[in-house]
């Protein structure tokens, strides 16, 4: 083989590897997103379950506060978004900030429909274009 050749197969094999870091890190990423939409979804679950927390006393806040941070729902939430932050700080060691969080930005567009699905909230029009909007910027950028 001529030098030209191993060259040519060295610069396609560490395209390859680097293309398969960038999968596994966009992979973490939507692993890490999927993370917080659950806790998300979880948290919001409980504080319906627990109810409004309105104008009120000191105890009455303690009352509310304990019943919620209690809440089977809520603290599986928090869990999840405790497991979430600290798979997105191993997607922050890996890829620049500029590049990861636009891929948080799904997030928004996941729980919208998510909650419009589920727990039956309005979508306007407004917020859908805002969402197909997003999309588009996160695949803009996962491009780059």
């Amino acid at each position: 083989m001529s030098e030209m050749a191993l060259e040519q197969i060295k610069s396609l094999m560490i395209d390859k590897f680097k293309e398969s870091k960038m999968i596994k890190s966009i992979m973490l990423m939507l692993f890490s997103l999927s993370l917080a939409i659950g806790g998300q979804f979880l948290l919001k679950a409980g504080m319906n379950q627990v109810g409004r927390i309105g104008a009120g006393d000191a105890v009455y806040y303690k009352t509310m506060l304990l019943k919620a941070l209690f809440h089977p729902y809520v603290v599986m939430g928090l869990t999840l978004y405790v497991i979430s932050s600290i798979s997105w700080l191993i997607v922050l060691s890996r890829v620049n900030l500029s590049f990861a969080y636009p891929f948080a930005g799904l997030g928004y567009v996941i729980i919208m429909f998510i909650s419009w699905h589920f727990l039956h909230e309005p979508v306007s029009a407004v917020r859908l274009i805002g969402a197909i909007l997003i999309s588009i910027g996160v695949i803009f950028i996962s491009r780059t």
